[in-house]
Order: C-alpha cells, then sequence, then structure tokens
C-alpha cells in the first residue's frame, strides 16, 4: 500500500480517490468475469494484467521514461502503432471506460457528449489518472466531432483522417502518417530506421494474428471462450506491453485448442449466437456483455474497435524501404472501416462477412449515447441484416449501471425471439 502511495503521489495522482476508482473497477471485474463459470486458467493472467494497470504497468511506464524513453497518449486505433514502435515511443491508450470519473469532467465539458470523452477526461481533471504525467503528448484524430473539439480545448495534436475513400483521400491520409513519423522521430531525437520498422512491422503482425487465431475459436459450435473474456483480452491488447501480451495470448491460444481438443466449451449448451457491433468497449467497461451473457445469448464476434476492427487487417510485410513501409502502414490502416466515413459500404460487407463465417443468429448493435455515426449507420446496417432473416437490436446506453434492468428485459426477450427464429 505504502508503496502504490508513494508512486501516485509522485505522478501527482489523489490517491485517495485513486483507490476509489480502483475498488468500483476491481468490484465490477469481479461481477462481470471472475463469476463466469468453466474460465480457461490462462485468463488468470489477463485478470492480473487488468489489476496492475493501474500499477504493474504504470511502474514500466516510469521506467522507461527514466532511462530516457518518451510515450504519448491516444484514443483511438487509427494511430499507426508500428512507427511509434520502430524508434521506443510507447503508445499510452488513454480512453475511459468507467462512469465513476465522469462528474469530474462534467465541471468543464459539456453532459451531452459521449460516455468515452467525459469518462476519459474525468480521470485526468479529477487527478486519478496515473498516466497523465507518463507521456510527452496526446495524439487525437478526427474520427468524431466531439473528439475534435475537445482536442482544441487541451491543445492536442491531431491527426487528419478524411471522411472518404477516394485517392485523393488515401493520398492524405498518407501524408499525415508521413507527418506522423516526423513527429516521433522529433520526440524522441533518432531517425526511423528501415531495420526497426520492419522489425516493428513484424511485431504488431504477431499480435494481430494471435488475436486472429483466438477469436477463429469462436466460429465453432462449442466455443472455448466467452464473449466476455475475449473482450478482456482485446482490452488488454490495448493497454499491456506487447511482448508480455504476445506471451500471454499465445499461452491462451494453445489451451483454447486442448479445450477444443478435449471437447471444453466456454457455454452450457448452444445459446443464441450473436455479434457485438458499434461503439467500443474500453478497459473498465463490459457491462452490455455481461448482460447479454447472462441472459441466454452467447456473443462470438465483436467488430468494434475493441474487436476485429483491431486486428482484422495486417500490415504487407514485402517493402523494405521506409517509403515503401510507410505506404503498407498507411494502406493498413486506412481498411480501419470506422463509421466515420462516407460512403461506409466496407462496413456493411464485413459485417454481412463476419455474420457467415460466425454462423450469426443476431446483432446486438452497441451505441454510446451521442455517437451519432454508429447510431445512425445501425439502421443502414439493420435494413440490410433484415433481407437476411437476421434479427438486430439497438442498445444505447451509456457507461452507469442504472439502466442495467431495461437492457436486461430488453436483452432477454430478443434472446427468446432467436430462439423462436432457430
Amino acid at each position: 500500500m505504502e508503496d502504490r502511495r508513494a508512486l501516485m503521489e509522485k505522478l501527482d495522482v489523489n490517491f485517495d480517490l485513486h483507490e476509489q476508482l480502483m475498488e468500483s473497477l476491481s468490484k465490477l471485474h469481479e461481477r462481470y468475469f471472475l463469476k463466469q463459470n468453466n474460465r480457461p486458467r490462462t485468463m488468470a493472467q489477463f485478470d492480473r494484467s487488468f489489476h496492475e494497470s493501474h500499477g504493474g504497468r504504470v511502474t514500466e511506464v516510469l521506467r522507461h521514461r527514466e532511462d530516457g524513453g518518451k510515450s504519448i497518449g491516444t484514443f483511438c486505433i487509427y494511430v499507426p502503432e508500428e512507427v511509434a514502435l520502430a524508434v521506443n515511443v510507447l503508445i499510452i491508450p488513454l480512453c475511459g471506460g468507467s462512469a465513476w470519473a465522469i462528474p469530474f469532467a462534467d465541471k468543464a465539458l459539456p453532459r451531452d457528449i459521449c460516455p468515452l470523452i467525459r469518462s476519459t477526461f474525468g480521470m485526468a481533471i479529477g487527478a486519478v489518472c496515473p498516466y497523465k504525467k507518463l507521456k510527452d503528448f496526446v495524439v487525437g484524430e478526427t474520427t468524431c466531432d466531439a473528439k475534435k473539439k475537445v482536442w482544441d480545448f487541451f491543445g492536442f495534436k491531431v491527426l487528419e483522417l478524411p471522411q472518404k475513400k477516394r485517392p485523393q483521400d488515401f493520398q492524405l491520409w498518407l501524408d499525415e502518417v508521413m507527418e506522423f513519423k516526423r513527429m516521433m522521430e522529433e520526440l524522441s531525437g533518432k531517425t526511423i530506421m528501415p531495420e526497426s520498422l520492419h522489425e516493428a512491422i513484424c511485431l504488431m503482425n504477431r499480435k494481430r494474428r494471435v488475436l486472429q487465431k483466438i477469436n477463429a475459436f469462436r466460429k465453432l459450435q462449442s466455443p472455448p471462450i466467452s464473449g466476455l473474456d475475449a473482450l478482456l483480452v482485446s482490452q488488454m491488447a490495448l493497454s499491456q506491453d506487447i511482448c508480455a501480451f504476445i506471451d500471454d495470448a499465445e499461452a491462451l491460444a494453445g489451451e483454447l485448442q486442448e479445450r477444443v481438443t478435449g471437447g471444453v466449451s466456454a457455454y452450457n449448451g448452444d445459446g443464441r449466437r450473436v455479434l457485438f457491433a458499434g461503439s467500443p468497449a474500453p478497459m473498465g467497461y463490459a457491462k452490455v456483455h455481461h448482460i447479454a451473457e447472462t441472459s441466454g445469448l452467447h456473443i462470438v464476434a465483436d467488430e468494434s474497435c475493441t474487436g476485429s476492427r483491431y486486428f482484422n487487417a495486417l500490415v504487407d510485410e514485402g517493402p523494405r524501404d521506409i517509403e515503401g513501409m510507410l505506404r503498407s502502414i498507411a494502406e493498413r490502416y486506412f481498411t480501419i472501416d470506422c463509421s466515420c466515413f462516407t460512403p461506409n459500404t466496407e462496413r456493411l460487407e464485413n459485417i454481412m462477412r463476419l455474420v457467415d463465417d460466425y454462423r450469426i443468429g443476431g446483432v446486438v448493435h452497441h451505441i454510446l449515447q451521442y455517437c451519432h455515426t454508429y447510431n445512425v449507420e445501425a439502421r443502414t446496417i439493420e435494413r440490410a441484416l433484415r433481407k437476411k432473416g437476421i434479427p438486430s437490436i439497438i442498445i444505447e446506453t451509456d457507461y452507469s449501471e442504472e439502466d442495467a434492468g431495461q437492457i436486461r428485459t430488453r436483452l432477454e426477450a430478443f434472446a427468446e425471439l432467436l430462439e423462436k427464429a432457430k
């Protein structure tokens, strides 16, 4: 306790408030994840990583900086991690997933913007985020109007993401990736060399491949891992040290293969196979996943930014020159099908592919309040799903527990609908 207090005080964190936050997150983690039956034993490592996200991981980043290393904060999976890795700059995801911190944000920001923004900045404004002093600057992106104005408000650096996918739009994005390279070189005081950039590309691809492998097991009739645990793995992929995460994830993949061979499922019975779509579920938030999977639904695929959108495409490892590798990186990140794009036929096609590959019986559209692009796009996807005979439901919510009962009633009714449609 005293060591943790000293660490937090060193980082200008309000220790007492931070302990309240961690107690809140621990209780939710126990209720959402630890009370599941028949979890893979390897999930214990991801539980530890969750609890260490505000402890051991903070110490790792602090030591990195004390040794002369640099780190930046990010909010979006569009920030090209390979470029930062190539000069040993750590990326710290800052997206908050806790309702606990939101009241602090409401002192400075409007209440009618998304919970992700309010939670994230609530932890900073309330002096409970240990990463506030562990970054040189923050990189935002233009995927959302509320985010763009918050970046202005706090004076962050911003990557311009075009809203269409024409050749001229890709050129704009490529220029932004080039600018990010210059940004990382200036911050680190190092020049990105071809060897280090190619090594970073291969490392990130290795991370994506093991996530793909883990999620491929969910295609089976009896998945060896629950949707809740698959979510926790994806959340840790965004925050844990990359090499440590790969080791843990590869161990999990090995155990999942053993469970399949032994006929061990994470679920009792077949259940109703659903796709989780829409807004992300950052670390600390698993409310809708929990309610769904305790209401007779089995989440066997997740297309959000804390799901397959993060890992479903690799960077081409062929090019070895800097310009060619940066183009390959830009091309890979440009395939991400965020709802900010128009038209967004790419996301619709990807969802239909997931429906077929994972034998989906229904879709749960998870929409964080005021996330207008995903909310409107859910209607377009709903129409396309109806033509395939796939029912769907839209759950618009925030990080609080106040609507949990209402959501459970709706998802239990949705589970009954899917059962009748089988």
